[in-house]
């Protein structure tokens, strides 16, 4: 297999970050676009972030739960990484709120806590939030597909729950979204003119901070300063797509929808794989964790499969460099003074190796600043920074602020 199907040319990646700003654009001028650009109405601590949060972490496939405390700006979480389990659970026929409560549940009974703490609940999945720090959910992904929660709030009617069989009770629930949290938890260094939180694992989103003023959409609002900004850009349907894309995307539960995050998250990088070889058999959930593993032993599969894997691996790669470089496109034409700019990257696809080649991240920052240096972006800079436990950290400010 000689053709690269998956290639993309750095004219074609400019193409692909100019399209994302102008959906940028749209989602932050009008409601309902490709791009949503869900403004969050939480205004986070930067500075003197004091107190205990409880802390839950839903995401893709794993739940977490911890309690994390702020003394003097610096947070300990205990246990040191939450308690997890996988709530793949979640995604098979007939699964209810219900039971989705009860398993949140009883993983929280596992945390010992003294007192009234808030929660901060941070959702991986496209909602919008409300005045309050509540939130509503939009519609779900990555699989998921719970009847009867959608358009309705997400943290009040959990918050109810825990109260009614936990003791103590729980103060107060403030939700956000994965790409939210890691930017609130980019704020711990004040070294950066801007932040961006991005997450590139079961699915993939990014967000920023906006002046609420530049936002059409909610002028009549009056808000102005710095305002979170979810973008929800899974959805974003950039140019260049291939036939495979178009199949992966007709098997899939919701046709038409998420199509950036089709080709790029770890959900759908083995589909992608399984498409190209529709006749050959490849495990039921081949995933990008076993298309990595592919990639770093490539001795043990056949020579095609491990060469698809990498074009399919570079250019998921490619594609989110191009996503960020109209994401810092949008920034420029908002706050014309940026120059260094803080990434909080979190998501296991984003920081998955490759023993025999490049690393994603390190195709992420090698084609990001090329992008950027031919997008008279030259002085700005992106620091791409991993931190252990991004989302809780996060999390915890917006519960505390």
């Amino acid at each position: 297999m000689e053709n690269n199907m998956f290639s993309l040319s750095i004219e074609q990646l400019k193409e692909i970050a100019e399209t994302l700003q102008r959906r940028v654009e749209e989602g932050l001028s009008t409601e309902n676009q490709e791009v949503q650009c869900i403004p969050t109405f939480i205004n986070p601590k930067t500075e003197n972030v004091d107190g205990q949060a409880f802390v839950l972490d839903l995401g893709g496939t794993n739940y977490r739960v911890a309690s994390v405390d702020f003394k003097d700006g610096e947070p300990t979480i205990r246990p040191e990484n939450g308690f997890k389990k996988d709530l793949s659970m979640m995604k098979s026929p007939g699964f209810t709120e219900e039971q989705l409560y009860q398993e949140q549940a009883n993983l929280i009974k596992e945390v010992k806590r003294q007192g009234e703490i808030p929660i901060g609940y941070c959702f991986s999945y496209p909602a919008e939030s409300l005045k309050g720090g509540d939130a509503k959910l939009l519609r779900w992904t990555k699989g998921v597909n719970i009847p009867g929660m959608g358009g309705k709030p997400i943290g009040k009617p959990l918050l109810e729950y825990l109260n009614k069989i936990t003791s103590p009770k729980f103060s107060s629930i403030k939700v956000v979204n994965d790409t939210v949290a890691s930017l609130f938890a980019g704020l711990t260094s004040s070294d950066y003119d801007a932040y961006i939180g991005l997450i590139v694992g079961t699915g993939t989103n990014m967000a920023t901070f906006i002046p609420g003023e530049n936002i059409g959409k909610i002028k009549d609002l009056g808000i102005t300063g710095l305002l979170p900004v979810n973008l929800e850009s899974g959805n974003f349907k950039p140019p260049f797509l291939t036939h495979v894309d178009n199949i992966v995307d007709a098997l899939s539960d919701k046709m038409g929808t998420q199509r950036f995050e089709k080709a790029v998250s770890g959900m759908y990088l083995g589909e992608l794989l399984k498409a190209v070889f529709p006749a050959d058999d490849f495990e039921k959930d081949f995933d990008a964790q076993k298309l990595t593993t592919m990639m770093s032993y490539p001795d043990v599969y056949k020579e095609e499969y491990v060469q698809v894997a990498r074009q399919i691996y570079a250019r998921s790669a490619k594609l989110v460099a191009a996503s960020l470089a109209g994401l810092v496109l949008v920034l420029l034409d908002h706050i014309p003074s940026v120059k260094r700019i803080r990434l909080i990257a979190e998501g296991s696809l984003f920081w998955s190796e490759d023993r025999k080649g490049l690393n994603y991240k390190a195709i992420v920052a090698i084609t990001l600043r090329e992008l950027l240096d031919c997008m008279s972006c030259k002085n700005v800079v992106v620091d791409i920074d991993k931190m252990d436990n991004a989302n809780l950290i996060g999390s915890a400010i917006a519960a505390l602020s």
